[in-house]
């Protein structure tokens, strides 16, 4: 399984971290209003200034680290030129982005063809204001939205999550279907990327769902624990279904892959992610909020497996998560560090800034908020090497390091 010249090759979550890709923080942010804040999916509106500055020291600490740092902005650009049809991707965005007049099509259609490629991708990105251009209509309805709304396209300033649009499972990915209107566009960058950036296009990634699917996954409830065992989190975002599509596409294209775990988290804004609650940092360690446990400890788990007599799954349901982790992985202990310690203040508090959000960067080192103070220093009792990085305005988009990182390419386990 040697990663060597495969641009996605992901057998764990903790594996050195060799390439990443991430997205730093634009306009999009500053496009944000109180009136549309909560239709966006975000719940404050960053310091534009501060969020980038953080963000690059981000983007520094995994380059000090070894790690190879590309960008959504910059591949988007460079793969749409490469496609060779660059008005086929603005047509489909504005499509996506549910322009009704004729007259508005035409001159946002003009406008973004107008720019070089990156600047178009930005502004695409970023969201184009309604006194950016000039619409020539005497249809009542396009004269009267002017004074209202103040956006022909919306920004999308969830894509410095870059973690969610898809997700690297072994050598291949899923682009997925995204649960809210406010994120699905966002896809279309990977997509293009994945089919027309020369890294990509011609390296045979397989693609196990693409953004068509008509059931909804999203990439923080996707965890690679090891080479044989997928965990993905039944949530607010990821229906139970989408799993079990995913388990039948990677049991049938015969990956390395023999387990699937359905883990399933409330269906709440503050945990709308696996990866916010529960993410994995060394080879018998794993970050959790007990906030996703019932009072006995117990949370249901779903192991999906490939039936050995028909084209049906498996499925077996058990709510000891310590069990079903020990089995999967082959360990004789787990050890689950508690956001917060558990603590009835420090837990809630810690988990809202994204304390259980971690970013393994190789075994036993991970790349955390600076805020999290409680959590981390369980970690570091723990032997866990904690890379702190500042957090005041990154983390008031509900979303931490993981969030905040898309690797592509993990150094296998045995080569560590």
């Amino acid at each position: 399984m040697n990663e060597a010249n495969k641009p996605i090759h992901v057998f764990s979550e903790i594996g050195d971290l060799k390439t990443v890709l991430l997205k730093r923080p634009g306009r999009e942010v500053e496009n944000l209003t109180p009136d549309i804040m909560d239709r966006l999916l975000l719940d404050d509106i960053p310091h534009l200034p501060v969020i980038q500055k953080e963000h690059d020291q981000f983007a520094d600490v995994l380059r000090e680290n070894g790690v190879e740092v590309l960008y959504l902005e910059k591949l988007s650009a460079e793969a749409i030129d490469a496609s060779g049809n660059k008005e086929a991707f603005v047509e489909a965005m504005l499509d996506e982005s549910h322009v009704q007049s004729e007259s508005v099509y035409a001159a946002l259609k003009e406008y973004l063809l107008s720019m070089n490629t990156y600047d178009m991708v930005e502004s695409m990105m970023a969201g184009v204001r309604k006194k950016e251009i000039e619409v020539e209509s005497k249809r009542l309805a396009d004269i009267s939205d002017r004074k209202h709304y103040p956006f022909y396209m919306d920004p999308m300033p969830n894509l410095y999550f870059t973690r969610d649009p898809g997700a690297s499972i072994g050598n291949g990915m899923t682009i997925n279907n995204m649960t809210f209107e406010a994120r699905k566009r966002e896809t279309l960058f990977l997509e293009t990327i994945m089919k027309h950036h020369p890294r990509f296009k011609d390296s045979a990634v397989e693609i196990y769902r693409d953004r068509n699917e008509t059931t909804s996954m999203e990439g923080g409830d996707e965890l690679v624990l090891n080479d044989k065992v997928l965990a993905v989190g039944i949530s607010q975002r990821t229906e139970a279904r989408a799993i079990e599509d995913l388990a039948h596409e990677l049991f049938k294209k015969h990956t390395t892959f023999e387990k699937v775990l359905a883990i399933k988290i409330p269906n709440v804004r503050a945990m709308m992610h696996l990866d916010t609650v529960f993410t994995m940092i060394d080879h018998n360690k794993f970050t959790i909020h007990p906030g996703i446990l019932e009072l006995d400890g117990s949370i249901d788990t779903y192991t999906l497996e490939k039936s050995l007599d028909s084209d049906e799954l498996k499925i077996t349901h058990q709510t000891d998560l310590e069990k079903v982790l020990k089995e999967a992985l082959g360990v004789e202990e787990i050890e689950l560090i508690q956001c917060g310690g558990g603590d009835a203040i420090a837990a809630p508090r810690e988990q809202w800034n994204d304390g259980s959000n971690t970013l393994a960067i190789a075994p036993g080192v991970v790349v955390t908020y600076d805020r999290n103070h409680v959590s981390n220093g369980l970690m570091r009792e723990k032997g866990i090497k904690v890379i702190e990085i500042e957090s005041s305005e990154l983390s008031r988009g509900r979303g931490g390091p993981r969030c905040m990182s898309m690797p592509l390419v993990r150094k296998d386990i045995e080569d560590n």
